[in-house]
Protein backbone atom coordinates (compact mmCIF):
# COMPACT_ATOMS: atom_id res chain seq x y z
CA UNK A 1 0.00 0.00 0.00
CA UNK A 2 1.36 3.41 -0.93
CA UNK A 3 2.10 5.65 1.98
CA UNK A 4 -0.41 8.45 2.33
CA UNK A 5 0.62 12.05 2.38
CA UNK A 6 -1.68 12.67 5.32
CA UNK A 7 -1.98 10.99 8.71
CA UNK A 8 -5.76 11.00 8.39
CA UNK A 9 -5.59 7.87 6.26
CA UNK A 10 -3.51 5.96 8.75
CA UNK A 11 -5.98 6.72 11.52
CA UNK A 12 -8.71 4.91 9.63
CA UNK A 13 -6.87 1.77 8.58
CA UNK A 14 -5.92 0.43 12.05
CA UNK A 15 -9.57 -0.08 12.99
CA UNK A 16 -9.39 -3.28 10.97
CA UNK A 17 -5.69 -4.14 10.90
CA UNK A 18 -5.87 -4.64 14.65
CA UNK A 19 -8.56 -7.30 14.30
CA UNK A 20 -7.15 -10.52 15.86
CA UNK A 21 -8.44 -12.37 12.82
CA UNK A 22 -8.50 -9.69 10.12
CA UNK A 23 -9.93 -12.00 7.50
CA UNK A 24 -13.15 -12.28 9.44
CA UNK A 25 -16.14 -10.97 7.62
CA UNK A 26 -17.86 -7.84 8.90
CA UNK A 27 -21.50 -7.13 8.23
CA UNK A 28 -23.84 -4.29 9.03
CA UNK A 29 -26.64 -6.77 9.65
CA UNK A 30 -27.49 -7.83 13.20
CA UNK A 31 -27.40 -11.48 14.21
CA UNK A 32 -30.46 -13.50 13.54
CA UNK A 33 -29.81 -16.32 15.97
CA UNK A 34 -29.71 -13.68 18.68
CA UNK A 35 -32.68 -11.78 17.23
CA UNK A 36 -34.61 -12.08 20.48
CA UNK A 37 -31.57 -11.13 22.51
CA UNK A 38 -30.14 -8.09 20.76
CA UNK A 39 -31.21 -4.55 20.13
CA UNK A 40 -30.61 -3.30 16.63
CA UNK A 41 -31.14 0.04 15.00
CA UNK A 42 -34.51 -0.80 13.48
CA UNK A 43 -37.98 -1.57 14.71
CA UNK A 44 -38.99 -5.18 14.97
CA UNK A 45 -42.61 -4.39 14.37
CA UNK A 46 -43.13 -1.45 12.09
CA UNK A 47 -42.05 -0.44 8.62
CA UNK A 48 -42.53 3.17 9.68
CA UNK A 49 -40.07 2.83 12.54
CA UNK A 50 -37.65 1.04 10.25
CA UNK A 51 -37.76 3.97 7.86
CA UNK A 52 -37.49 6.35 10.79
CA UNK A 53 -33.92 5.21 11.27
CA UNK A 54 -33.01 5.47 7.62
CA UNK A 55 -31.19 8.58 8.49
CA UNK A 56 -30.48 11.83 9.99
CA UNK A 57 -30.43 12.74 6.26
CA UNK A 58 -32.18 11.36 3.18
CA UNK A 59 -29.60 12.45 0.62
CA UNK A 60 -28.33 9.04 -0.50
CA UNK A 61 -30.20 8.11 -3.71
CA UNK A 62 -28.94 4.52 -3.93
CA UNK A 63 -29.19 1.41 -1.79
CA UNK A 64 -32.36 0.02 -0.20
CA UNK A 65 -34.18 -0.57 3.05
CA UNK A 66 -32.26 -3.21 4.96
CA UNK A 67 -35.09 -5.77 4.80
CA UNK A 68 -35.59 -5.54 1.02
CA UNK A 69 -35.78 -9.05 -0.42
CA UNK A 70 -36.50 -7.72 -3.89
CA UNK A 71 -33.09 -6.08 -4.12
CA UNK A 72 -31.46 -9.12 -2.55
CA UNK A 73 -33.10 -11.44 -5.07
CA UNK A 74 -31.92 -9.25 -7.93
CA UNK A 75 -28.41 -9.44 -6.49
CA UNK A 76 -28.55 -13.22 -6.22
CA UNK A 77 -29.84 -13.53 -9.79
CA UNK A 78 -27.10 -11.24 -11.13
CA UNK A 79 -24.39 -13.12 -9.25
CA UNK A 80 -25.61 -16.46 -10.64
CA UNK A 81 -25.60 -15.05 -14.17
CA UNK A 82 -22.09 -13.67 -13.55
CA UNK A 83 -20.51 -16.95 -12.52
CA UNK A 84 -21.59 -17.69 -8.96
CA UNK A 85 -22.01 -21.48 -8.75
CA UNK A 86 -25.18 -23.08 -7.28
CA UNK A 87 -25.31 -22.61 -3.51
CA UNK A 88 -26.72 -24.47 -0.51
CA UNK A 89 -27.96 -21.16 0.88
CA UNK A 90 -30.38 -18.43 -0.17
CA UNK A 91 -31.19 -14.90 1.01
CA UNK A 92 -34.34 -14.88 3.10
CA UNK A 93 -35.99 -12.79 5.77
CA UNK A 94 -34.97 -13.94 9.22
CA UNK A 95 -36.90 -13.57 12.44
CA UNK A 96 -37.69 -9.86 12.80
CA UNK A 97 -37.78 -9.10 9.08
CA UNK A 98 -34.21 -8.61 7.99
CA UNK A 99 -32.12 -10.61 5.55
CA UNK A 100 -29.75 -13.47 6.11
CA UNK A 101 -28.39 -16.57 4.38
CA UNK A 102 -30.51 -19.61 5.18
CA UNK A 103 -29.62 -23.25 4.50
CA UNK A 104 -31.53 -24.86 1.60
CA UNK A 105 -30.08 -28.32 2.26
CA UNK A 106 -28.39 -30.16 5.09
CA UNK A 107 -24.98 -28.61 5.74
CA UNK A 108 -22.33 -30.62 7.56
CA UNK A 109 -19.85 -29.31 10.09
CA UNK A 110 -16.56 -28.61 8.32
CA UNK A 111 -18.21 -28.08 4.94
CA UNK A 112 -16.94 -25.32 2.64
CA UNK A 113 -19.60 -22.89 1.42
CA UNK A 114 -19.93 -19.87 -0.92
CA UNK A 115 -17.21 -20.31 -3.65
CA UNK A 116 -17.42 -16.70 -4.81
CA UNK A 117 -14.87 -16.15 -7.62
CA UNK A 118 -12.42 -13.21 -7.34
CA UNK A 119 -14.07 -11.65 -10.41
CA UNK A 120 -17.15 -11.00 -8.24
CA UNK A 121 -15.17 -9.40 -5.42
CA UNK A 122 -14.48 -5.67 -5.09
CA UNK A 123 -10.86 -4.75 -4.28
CA UNK A 124 -8.58 -1.76 -4.83
CA UNK A 125 -7.64 -3.36 -8.17
CA UNK A 126 -11.20 -3.55 -9.46
CA UNK A 127 -11.87 -1.92 -12.82
CA UNK A 128 -13.52 1.51 -12.67
CA UNK A 129 -16.47 2.32 -14.88
CA UNK A 130 -14.88 5.78 -15.11
CA UNK A 131 -11.18 4.84 -15.52
CA UNK A 132 -9.97 8.44 -15.35
CA UNK A 133 -11.35 8.78 -11.80
CA UNK A 134 -9.40 5.75 -10.62
CA UNK A 135 -6.23 6.91 -12.39
CA UNK A 136 -6.33 10.29 -10.66
CA UNK A 137 -6.67 8.67 -7.21
CA UNK A 138 -3.90 6.16 -7.81
CA UNK A 139 -1.64 8.85 -9.24
CA UNK A 140 -2.09 10.68 -5.93
CA UNK A 141 -1.25 7.51 -3.94
CA UNK A 142 -4.64 7.30 -2.23
CA UNK A 143 -4.59 4.17 0.00
CA UNK A 144 -7.06 1.31 -0.22
CA UNK A 145 -9.65 2.50 2.30
CA UNK A 146 -10.39 5.97 0.89
CA UNK A 147 -9.85 4.56 -2.60
CA UNK A 148 -12.56 1.95 -2.08
CA UNK A 149 -14.85 4.51 -0.44
CA UNK A 150 -14.53 6.73 -3.51
CA UNK A 151 -14.94 3.71 -5.80
CA UNK A 152 -18.27 2.82 -4.20
CA UNK A 153 -19.58 6.37 -4.63
CA UNK A 154 -18.36 6.58 -8.20
CA UNK A 155 -19.99 3.28 -9.18
CA UNK A 156 -23.18 4.06 -7.26
CA UNK A 157 -23.55 7.46 -8.91
CA UNK A 158 -23.82 6.00 -12.44
CA UNK A 159 -26.57 3.60 -11.33
CA UNK A 160 -27.35 0.94 -13.97
CA UNK A 161 -24.27 1.84 -16.00
CA UNK A 162 -22.11 0.26 -13.30
CA UNK A 163 -21.32 -3.42 -13.32
CA UNK A 164 -21.97 -3.41 -9.56
CA UNK A 165 -25.39 -1.75 -9.71
CA UNK A 166 -27.23 -4.83 -8.42
CA UNK A 167 -24.82 -5.12 -5.50
CA UNK A 168 -25.02 -1.44 -4.61
CA UNK A 169 -28.83 -1.51 -4.90
CA UNK A 170 -28.87 -4.31 -2.31
CA UNK A 171 -26.71 -2.40 0.18
CA UNK A 172 -28.46 -0.57 3.03
CA UNK A 173 -29.22 3.03 2.24
CA UNK A 174 -27.95 3.84 5.70
CA UNK A 175 -25.45 1.37 7.18
CA UNK A 176 -25.84 0.58 10.85
CA UNK A 177 -23.02 2.53 12.39
CA UNK A 178 -22.34 5.13 15.03
CA UNK A 179 -21.27 7.29 12.09
CA UNK A 180 -24.97 8.07 11.80
CA UNK A 181 -25.45 9.14 15.38
CA UNK A 182 -25.41 12.89 15.88
CA UNK A 183 -22.99 14.42 18.38
CA UNK A 184 -25.94 15.21 20.62
CA UNK A 185 -27.06 11.56 20.52
CA UNK A 186 -23.56 10.33 21.33
CA UNK A 187 -23.28 12.77 24.24
CA UNK A 188 -26.72 11.87 25.56
CA UNK A 189 -26.83 8.09 25.19
CA UNK A 190 -23.17 7.08 25.46
CA UNK A 191 -22.11 9.55 28.14
CA UNK A 192 -20.90 6.70 30.39
CA UNK A 193 -19.19 4.52 27.78
CA UNK A 194 -15.72 4.95 26.30
CA UNK A 195 -17.21 3.89 22.95
CA UNK A 196 -18.47 7.45 22.72
CA UNK A 197 -14.87 8.65 22.37
CA UNK A 198 -14.16 5.95 19.80
CA UNK A 199 -17.22 7.01 17.81
CA UNK A 200 -16.19 10.67 17.89
CA UNK A 201 -12.67 9.71 16.78
CA UNK A 202 -14.06 7.66 13.91
CA UNK A 203 -16.39 10.43 12.74
CA UNK A 204 -13.49 12.87 12.95
CA UNK A 205 -11.28 10.51 10.93
CA UNK A 206 -13.87 10.07 8.19
CA UNK A 207 -14.54 13.81 8.05
CA UNK A 208 -10.83 14.58 7.94
CA UNK A 209 -10.19 12.03 5.22
CA UNK A 210 -12.99 13.45 3.07
CA UNK A 211 -11.77 17.01 3.59
CA UNK A 212 -8.24 16.03 2.63
CA UNK A 213 -9.43 14.32 -0.56
CA UNK A 214 -11.61 17.31 -1.37
CA UNK A 215 -8.77 19.81 -0.95
CA UNK A 216 -6.01 17.78 -2.56
CA UNK A 217 -7.89 16.06 -5.38
CA UNK A 218 -11.62 16.69 -5.79
CA UNK A 219 -11.35 20.48 -6.02
CA UNK A 220 -8.68 20.16 -8.72
CA UNK A 221 -10.82 17.85 -10.88
CA UNK A 222 -14.41 19.10 -10.40
CA UNK A 223 -15.49 17.51 -13.72
CA UNK A 224 -14.53 14.09 -12.31
CA UNK A 225 -15.59 14.68 -8.70
CA UNK A 226 -18.69 16.91 -8.68
CA UNK A 227 -19.64 17.96 -5.18
CA UNK A 228 -23.24 16.88 -5.62
CA UNK A 229 -21.92 13.30 -5.83
CA UNK A 230 -18.71 13.32 -3.80
CA UNK A 231 -19.70 15.00 -0.55
CA UNK A 232 -19.67 14.37 3.19
CA UNK A 233 -23.00 12.54 3.17
CA UNK A 234 -21.97 10.09 0.45
CA UNK A 235 -18.60 9.49 2.12
CA UNK A 236 -20.34 8.80 5.42
CA UNK A 237 -22.39 6.19 3.55
CA UNK A 238 -19.42 4.59 1.79
CA UNK A 239 -17.26 4.45 4.92
CA UNK A 240 -20.23 3.02 6.81
CA UNK A 241 -20.34 0.24 4.22
CA UNK A 242 -16.59 -0.37 4.51
CA UNK A 243 -16.54 -0.40 8.31
CA UNK A 244 -19.37 -2.90 8.38
CA UNK A 245 -18.53 -5.13 5.40
CA UNK A 246 -14.88 -4.95 4.37
CA UNK A 247 -12.76 -8.05 5.05
CA UNK A 248 -9.08 -8.82 4.87
CA UNK A 249 -8.24 -12.06 3.05
CA UNK A 250 -4.95 -13.62 4.25
CA UNK A 251 -4.69 -16.04 1.32
CA UNK A 252 -4.93 -13.13 -1.13
CA UNK A 253 -1.87 -11.42 0.37
CA UNK A 254 -3.97 -9.68 3.02
CA UNK A 255 -5.99 -7.79 0.44
CA UNK A 256 -9.06 -5.95 1.74
CA UNK A 257 -12.23 -6.68 -0.19
CA UNK A 258 -16.00 -6.36 -0.37
CA UNK A 259 -17.53 -9.77 -1.04
CA UNK A 260 -21.05 -9.47 -2.51
CA UNK A 261 -23.64 -11.94 -1.22
CA UNK A 262 -21.23 -13.27 1.43
CA UNK A 263 -21.83 -10.03 3.31
CA UNK A 264 -25.43 -11.11 3.83
CA UNK A 265 -24.09 -13.57 6.43
CA UNK A 266 -24.93 -12.55 9.98
CA UNK A 267 -22.83 -12.73 13.13
CA UNK A 268 -23.11 -15.07 16.08
CA UNK A 269 -20.89 -14.80 19.15
CA UNK A 270 -20.54 -18.59 19.37
CA UNK A 271 -19.30 -19.02 15.80
CA UNK A 272 -15.59 -18.80 14.93
CA UNK A 273 -15.55 -19.37 11.16
CA UNK A 274 -14.64 -16.56 8.75
CA UNK A 275 -14.09 -15.78 5.08
CA UNK A 276 -10.90 -16.43 3.12
CA UNK A 277 -9.72 -17.23 -0.38
CA UNK A 278 -9.45 -20.96 -1.10
CA UNK A 279 -6.77 -21.69 -3.69
CA UNK A 280 -8.06 -25.16 -4.53
CA UNK A 281 -11.57 -23.98 -5.45
CA UNK A 282 -10.35 -20.53 -6.51
CA UNK A 283 -13.13 -18.79 -4.64
CA UNK A 284 -13.97 -16.99 -1.41
CA UNK A 285 -15.25 -19.58 1.06
CA UNK A 286 -15.84 -20.25 4.72
CA UNK A 287 -15.80 -23.56 6.54
CA UNK A 288 -18.72 -24.22 8.86
CA UNK A 289 -17.95 -25.05 12.47
CA UNK A 290 -21.38 -26.56 13.09
CA UNK A 291 -24.08 -28.38 11.09
CA UNK A 292 -27.23 -26.66 9.76
CA UNK A 293 -30.63 -28.05 8.83
CA UNK A 294 -32.73 -26.73 5.92
CA UNK A 295 -34.37 -23.47 6.97
CA UNK A 296 -31.73 -22.63 9.59
CA UNK A 297 -29.78 -19.42 9.26
CA UNK A 298 -26.04 -19.84 8.63
CA UNK A 299 -23.59 -17.66 10.56
CA UNK A 300 -20.00 -16.52 10.57
CA UNK A 301 -17.94 -14.44 12.99
CA UNK A 302 -17.23 -10.76 12.54
CA UNK A 303 -14.18 -11.20 14.77
CA UNK A 304 -13.47 -11.23 18.47
CA UNK A 305 -15.17 -7.92 19.15
CA UNK A 306 -16.66 -6.42 22.27
CA UNK A 307 -20.28 -5.31 22.45
CA UNK A 308 -19.09 -1.72 22.10
CA UNK A 309 -17.14 -2.52 18.94
CA UNK A 310 -20.14 -4.35 17.50
CA UNK A 311 -22.30 -1.30 18.15
CA UNK A 312 -19.62 1.01 16.78
CA UNK A 313 -19.49 -0.62 13.34
CA UNK A 314 -22.64 -2.72 13.01
CA UNK A 315 -25.29 -1.05 15.14
CA UNK A 316 -26.31 -3.92 17.42
CA UNK A 317 -25.56 -5.16 20.93
CA UNK A 318 -25.69 -8.89 21.78
CA UNK A 319 -27.63 -9.89 24.85
CA UNK A 320 -25.76 -9.35 28.10
CA UNK A 321 -23.53 -12.29 28.99
CA UNK A 322 -23.59 -13.95 25.55
CA UNK A 323 -20.40 -12.42 24.15
CA UNK A 324 -17.22 -14.07 25.51
CA UNK A 325 -15.16 -11.29 23.92
CA UNK A 326 -16.99 -8.45 25.63
CA UNK A 327 -14.88 -5.84 27.37
CA UNK A 328 -15.02 -2.30 28.69
CA UNK A 329 -12.29 0.32 28.55
CA UNK A 330 -11.16 1.74 31.89
CA UNK A 331 -9.71 5.28 31.75
CA UNK A 332 -6.66 5.97 33.92
CA UNK A 333 -4.71 9.22 34.34
CA UNK A 334 -1.66 10.61 36.10
CA UNK A 335 -2.40 13.00 38.92
CA UNK A 336 -1.26 16.50 37.96
CA UNK A 337 -0.41 17.22 41.60
CA UNK A 338 2.07 14.32 41.64
CA UNK A 339 5.56 15.56 42.59
CA UNK A 340 6.98 13.39 39.80
CA UNK A 341 4.31 14.29 37.23
CA UNK A 342 6.79 15.66 34.69
CA UNK A 343 9.16 12.68 34.97
CA UNK A 344 6.35 10.14 34.74
CA UNK A 345 4.69 11.87 31.79
CA UNK A 346 8.05 11.99 29.99
CA UNK A 347 8.56 8.25 30.60
CA UNK A 348 5.11 7.56 29.17
CA UNK A 349 5.68 9.83 26.17
CA UNK A 350 8.97 8.07 25.43
CA UNK A 351 7.06 4.79 25.08
CA UNK A 352 4.19 6.18 23.03
CA UNK A 353 1.71 6.67 25.87
CA UNK A 354 -0.05 9.75 27.19
CA UNK A 355 -0.85 10.84 30.73
CA UNK A 356 -4.40 9.58 30.13
CA UNK A 357 -4.85 6.04 28.85
CA UNK A 358 -7.65 3.52 28.38
CA UNK A 359 -7.14 -0.15 29.18
CA UNK A 360 -9.49 -3.08 28.41
CA UNK A 361 -11.21 -4.97 31.21
CA UNK A 362 -12.82 -8.36 30.58
CA UNK A 363 -14.95 -10.46 32.84
CA UNK A 364 -11.86 -12.66 33.33
CA UNK A 365 -9.52 -9.87 34.41
CA UNK A 366 -7.31 -7.05 33.17
CA UNK A 367 -4.05 -6.81 31.19
CA UNK A 368 -0.56 -6.56 32.69
CA UNK A 369 -0.18 -3.20 30.95
CA UNK A 370 -2.92 -1.73 33.14
CA UNK A 371 -1.18 -2.90 36.32
CA UNK A 372 2.14 -1.44 35.14
CA UNK A 373 0.45 1.91 34.43
CA UNK A 374 -1.13 1.86 37.90
CA UNK A 375 2.27 1.14 39.48
CA UNK A 376 3.69 4.18 37.71
CA UNK A 377 0.82 6.41 38.84
CA UNK A 378 1.19 5.54 42.55
CA UNK A 379 4.98 5.13 42.69
CA UNK A 380 6.75 7.56 45.08
CA UNK A 381 9.80 9.72 44.20
CA UNK A 382 12.06 7.07 45.75
CA UNK A 383 11.19 4.75 42.82
CA UNK A 384 12.35 7.12 40.07
CA UNK A 385 14.73 4.46 38.78
CA UNK A 386 11.73 2.20 37.96
CA UNK A 387 9.64 4.78 36.09
CA UNK A 388 11.15 3.79 32.76
CA UNK A 389 10.50 0.08 33.27
CA UNK A 390 6.90 0.68 34.36
CA UNK A 391 6.19 2.85 31.32
CA UNK A 392 7.78 0.30 28.99
CA UNK A 393 5.65 -2.55 30.33
CA UNK A 394 2.53 -0.35 30.25
CA UNK A 395 3.17 0.22 26.54
CA UNK A 396 3.69 -3.49 25.87
CA UNK A 397 7.06 -2.67 24.30
CA UNK A 398 9.27 -3.93 27.10
CA UNK A 399 11.95 -6.53 26.33
CA UNK A 400 12.08 -7.52 29.99
CA UNK A 401 9.74 -9.85 31.81
CA UNK A 402 6.24 -8.42 31.46
CA UNK A 403 4.67 -9.39 34.79
CA UNK A 404 6.63 -6.93 36.91
CA UNK A 405 5.63 -6.63 40.56
CA UNK A 406 6.36 -4.04 43.17
CA UNK A 407 4.98 -5.51 46.44
CA UNK A 408 5.70 -2.31 48.35
CA UNK A 409 3.16 -0.35 46.26
CA UNK A 410 0.85 -3.14 45.06
CA UNK A 411 -1.89 -2.26 47.51
CA UNK A 412 -1.83 1.40 46.42
CA UNK A 413 -1.91 0.36 42.75
CA UNK A 414 -4.91 -1.91 43.28
CA UNK A 415 -6.66 0.79 45.27
CA UNK A 416 -6.02 3.27 42.45
CA UNK A 417 -7.55 0.88 39.87
CA UNK A 418 -10.50 0.27 42.20
CA UNK A 419 -11.08 4.01 42.53
CA UNK A 420 -11.10 4.45 38.74
CA UNK A 421 -13.39 1.43 38.38
CA UNK A 422 -15.86 2.78 40.95
CA UNK A 423 -15.79 6.20 39.30
CA UNK A 424 -16.79 4.58 35.99
CA UNK A 425 -19.50 2.52 37.71
CA UNK A 426 -21.01 5.70 39.16
CA UNK A 427 -21.29 7.16 35.63
CA UNK A 428 -23.04 4.02 34.38
CA UNK A 429 -25.35 4.02 37.39
CA UNK A 430 -26.26 7.65 36.82
CA UNK A 431 -27.03 7.03 33.14
CA UNK A 432 -29.01 3.84 33.71
CA UNK A 433 -30.98 5.29 36.60
CA UNK A 434 -31.88 8.32 34.52
CA UNK A 435 -32.45 6.48 31.26
CA UNK A 436 -36.14 6.25 31.92
CA UNK A 437 -36.43 10.02 31.93
CA UNK A 438 -34.27 10.97 28.92
CA UNK A 439 -35.96 13.80 27.05
CA UNK A 440 -37.33 12.54 23.72
CA UNK A 441 -39.76 15.38 23.13
CA UNK A 442 -39.70 15.77 19.35
CA UNK A 443 -42.39 16.72 16.88
CA UNK A 444 -42.03 13.70 14.61
CA UNK A 445 -43.25 10.27 15.83
CA UNK A 446 -40.57 8.71 13.62
CA UNK A 447 -37.89 10.67 15.45
CA UNK A 448 -39.37 9.48 18.73
CA UNK A 449 -38.96 5.91 17.48
CA UNK A 450 -35.39 6.60 16.48
CA UNK A 451 -34.50 8.05 19.86
CA UNK A 452 -36.18 5.20 21.71
CA UNK A 453 -34.14 2.68 19.74
CA UNK A 454 -30.87 4.52 20.24
CA UNK A 455 -31.65 4.82 23.90
CA UNK A 456 -32.33 1.09 24.17
CA UNK A 457 -29.06 0.29 22.38
CA UNK A 458 -27.22 2.51 24.85
CA UNK A 459 -28.96 0.89 27.84
CA UNK A 460 -28.03 -2.59 26.59
CA UNK A 461 -24.41 -1.57 25.99
CA UNK A 462 -24.03 0.19 29.32
CA UNK A 463 -25.61 -2.71 31.19
CA UNK A 464 -23.15 -5.18 29.68
CA UNK A 465 -20.15 -2.90 30.29
CA UNK A 466 -21.20 -2.18 33.87
CA UNK A 467 -21.41 -5.93 34.47
CA UNK A 468 -17.69 -6.22 33.69
CA UNK A 469 -16.90 -3.29 35.96
CA UNK A 470 -18.88 -4.86 38.80
CA UNK A 471 -16.90 -8.08 38.40
CA UNK A 472 -13.60 -6.15 38.37
CA UNK A 473 -14.69 -4.21 41.45
CA UNK A 474 -15.45 -7.48 43.27
CA UNK A 475 -12.05 -9.00 42.40
CA UNK A 476 -10.17 -5.87 43.44
CA UNK A 477 -11.99 -5.58 46.76
CA UNK A 478 -11.37 -9.25 47.52
CA UNK A 479 -7.66 -8.97 46.73
CA UNK A 480 -7.31 -5.85 48.83
CA UNK A 481 -9.19 -7.51 51.69
CA UNK A 482 -6.95 -10.58 51.49
CA UNK A 483 -3.83 -8.42 51.43
CA UNK A 484 -4.97 -6.39 54.42
CA UNK A 485 -6.09 -9.42 56.40
CA UNK A 486 -2.72 -11.05 55.67
CA UNK A 487 -0.91 -7.96 56.89
CA UNK A 488 -3.10 -7.92 59.99
CA UNK A 489 -2.32 -11.59 60.72
CA UNK A 490 1.40 -10.92 60.29
CA UNK A 491 1.16 -7.92 62.61
CA UNK A 492 -0.64 -10.00 65.25
CA UNK A 493 2.01 -12.74 65.05
CA UNK A 494 4.75 -10.11 65.37
CA UNK A 495 3.00 -8.57 68.40
CA UNK A 496 2.70 -12.04 69.93
CA UNK A 497 6.42 -12.69 69.57
CA UNK A 498 7.22 -9.23 70.95
CA UNK A 499 5.13 -9.90 74.08
CA UNK A 500 6.99 -13.18 74.68
CA UNK A 501 10.23 -11.29 75.08
CA UNK A 502 8.88 -8.47 77.22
Amino acid sequence: MAEASTSLYTTLIPHFSQNPSPSRRTSALPTARDRNSIRCSISATSNDSTRALVSVSQKIPWGCDVDSLENASALQKWLSESGLPPQKMAIEKVDIGERGLVALKNIRKGEKLLFIPPSLVITADSEWSCPEVGEVLKRNFVPDWPLLATYLISEASIMKSSRWSNYISALPRQPYSLLYWTRSELDTYLVASQIRERAIERITDVTGTYNDLRLRIFSKYPHLFPEEVFNMETFKWSFGILFSRLVRLPSMDGRVALVPWADMLNHNCEVETYLDYDKSSQGIVFTTDQPYQPGEQVFISYGKKSNGELLLSYGFVPREGTNPNDMVELPLSLNKSDKCYREKSEALRKHGLSVSQRFPLQITGWPLELMAYAYLVVSPPSMRAQFEEMAAVASNKSTSKKDIRYPEIEEQALQFILGSCESSISKYNKFLQGSGSIDIDVASPKQVNRKLFLKQLAVDLCTSERRILFRTQYILRRRLRDMRSGELRALRIFDGFRKLFQ
